[in-house]
């Protein structure tokens, strides 16, 4: 099967989702997004470490890309909703972050012994 978009390709447009995406704070949120709608400062508890100015920046950026969507309720409130397109790319991170909890025993046990794993 043949498909219009080539990631693998340094001229395709799909490479800057691709940049967006595997961004760590991007990463983050997507997941953060994946069981409910969140206000701003829900997602800004709930993605630890990130700060308001870039916690904004990452929202601009997946909502420019058509990765969440920004929901005005009553005037005031406002939350972040992962569109469906979204959504299928967070439950790909999802997974992700789940192959790297299972992972971690390993990774740790590699860098407290100060050894490069084994790559077979």
């Amino acid at each position: 099967m043949t498909r219009p978009f080539d990631v693998f390709d340094h001229d395709c447009p799909s490479r800057e989702i691709v940049d967006d995406v595997v961004d760590r704070w991007s990463a983050l949120v997507l997941v953060a997004l994946i069981d409910s709608p969140h206000r701003f400062s829900e997602t800004a508890r709930t993605v630890g470490g990130i700060s308001d100015r870039m916690l904004a920046r990452t929202l601009t950026t997946l909502t420019t890309d058509g990765l969440v969507t920004r929901i005005e309720h009553s005037g005031q409130r406002v939350e972040y909703r992962l569109t469906e397109a979204g959504r299928r790319i967070a439950v790909a991170l999802q997974g992700v972050v789940e192959a790297i909890y299972d992972v971690m025993p390993e990774v740790m046990r590699v860098h407290d012994a100060g050894t490069v794993a084994d790559p077979t």
